[in-house]
């Protein structure tokens, strides 16, 4: 993740020296949305993941097989039916929506048709990254993750040194990515899971058809509305404001997902926890790790979050050549809406693994979608930039917590007042303790490399100080004293 990270951050400075803040700006609007296809695949991969998973639970895969071979038909369905609704789309989008210069429509198309491309393949293969999450394969994405790093990198310097069209390259490269990591995915599927195998006909079942159609449609809505609204709000910005804010808005998404990267992962290896123990009624396990992964993973993107916000100014100075307006707002105001988010992620998953998602999809898109008619009207009563995430913050963030919790608690029995005591008290009170803390060193001290170590050094010393008194639970405590009592009796030992 180090390596991974550091190599993006580098990558994007690259391209936005190269490309400029409007043809950035372009690709951000137009084909942004790749950079998002890692959130559609593994969302919609978790209908896939809950019927392995309850498959592999019971060791018989001749069923693992059958769910397998019907996800992968029913998912290559949901990529034509994509493919064809975004090219109906592409019209209304570039002659009605879009404020795109004249002259750089045709590297748009170009740009938006490598989108159309990605995103079909990217769906079609959701089986197999269900199939690593089922599994628990961390180290495939271990790998997988470096050499998508390190192929953004090759694409960066290629566009800088290149002399044709940097906006139609960088966009035709960039989809190029899922091509390859993708049919690795494949590759390496058949070769190691035995589940993994296309006879369509030979393990075809209706009553399974059904009950993966349905529960794949109602998490299909929810993964659709939260991805349009990201891209809508694009779309909605790049209206009022045009491509040169969308260059902001996409460095607000890079930093995000860089930042969010280590609690994203933990996800990854926590959810096919949290589906077996849905799956198996093991009511008091489900909520210990529906609880600490809601925490914990909120409380991982605090510990960079937290001090990147407070010096957010310095470090896109000192990483871009030129940090496009509204820049620093929309990366604060971005990470603010993911920790608030991220607190409610493991109930989610639990939500999932009961299998009964119709209401909660349902109202989950109404709060995932009404960002963007607010935002809307905001701009057109005249209001800042900044406004396109303050609905979203207050509905996605907010309102989408609410409705993921009752339903954890309706459908899986997670008890709300649990939520609240060990978990959002928790970490609000950590990221208070925090920002108190970290903010001292901004205030007394001038902006520079030492300011921006030493901010970290408090933040950290902060998050530390609170976790112990506020953070942890008496068991969590007893299980860090164990764990440390065993590790020096060990070392003595030694």
């Amino acid at each position: 993740m180090a390596l991974t990270m550091f190599i993006s951050l580098y990558s994007t400075r690259l391209i936005l020296a190269s490309l400029g803040e409007v043809d950035f700006g372009i690709f951000n609007v137009i084909g942004g949305s790749i950079a998002l296809l890692g959130f559609i695949n593994s969302t919609m991969a978790n209908a896939t993941q809950r019927f392995m998973s309850y498959a592999e639970g019971e060791g018989i895969i001749e069923n693992q097989k059958r769910i397998f071979n019907i996800s992968f038909v029913l998912h290559l369905a949901i990529a034509l039916l994509t493919v064809i609704l975004l090219l109906a789309f592409m019209p209304l989008l570039f002659d009605k929506i879009l404020n795109i210069d004249a002259h750089r429509v045709f590297a748009a198309k170009v740009v938006y048709y490598s989108f159309v491309f990605s995103t079909a393949l990217t769906i079609a293969n959701v089986p197999y990254d269900a199939t690593l999450n089922a599994h628990e394969n961390m180290l495939y994405y271990s790998v997988i993750g470096v050499v998508e790093s390190l192929l953004r990198l090759a694409i960066a310097f290629a566009c800088v040194y290149a002399v044709t069209d940097k906006l139609i390259l960088y966009g035709v490269l960039m989809a190029a990515i899922p091509v390859v990591t993708l049919t690795v995915m494949k590759i390496y599927c058949h070769r190691h899971y035995k589940e993994c195998t296309l006879q369509p006909r030979r393990y075809w079942d209706w009553d399974i058809v059904k009950r993966i159609a349905s529960f794949s449609g109602w998490n299909f809505l929810t993964a659709v509305s939260s991805l349009g609204t990201v891209q809508g709000l694009s779309l909605v910005l790049n209206h009022f404001f045009g491509a040169a804010l969308n260059a902001a808005q996409g460095i607000a998404t890079q930093v995000n997902g860089q930042l969010s990267a280590f609690s994203t992962n933990m996800m990854k290896a926590l959810n096919p926890v949290i589906v077996k123990k849905t799956a198996q009624g093991d009511q008091e396990s489900l909520n210990a790790a529906t609880f600490a992964g809601c925490k914990f993973s909120s409380i991982l993107i605090l510990i960079f979050a937290v001090p990147c916000m407070l010096e957010m100014p310095y470090i896109l100075g000192v990483w871009l050549k030129t940090v496009p307006p509204w820049a620093c707002m929309f990366c604060v105001l971005q990470l603010i809406y993911t920790i608030i988010a991220q607190s409610a992620a493991s109930a989610s998953t639990a939500v999932y693994g009961s299998g009964k998602i119709k209401w909660y999809a349902i109202w989950k898109s109404m709060m995932n979608l009404l960002p963007i008619l607010v935002t809307a009207l905001c701009y057109w009563a005249g209001m800042s930039a900044a406004w396109q995430y303050i609905p979203m913050i207050i509905f996605m963030g907010v309102g989408g917590n609410v409705a993921i919790v009752y339903y954890a608690h309706v459908l899986c029995g997670l008890p709300i007042d649990g939520y609240m005591r060990r978990v959002v008290w928790p970490v609000v009170g950590v990221a208070v303790v925090m920002t108190i803390i970290g903010i001292l060193p901004v205030l007394l001290l001038p902006s520079n490399l030492a300011r921006l170590i030493i901010t970290g050094c408090f933040t950290s010393l902060g998050m530390l100080i609170s976790m112990w008194l506020i953070g942890l639970s008496r068991s969590e405590k007893n299980t860090i004293l164990s764990l440390l009592h065993l590790n020096i009796k060990g070392g003595g030992g030694v």
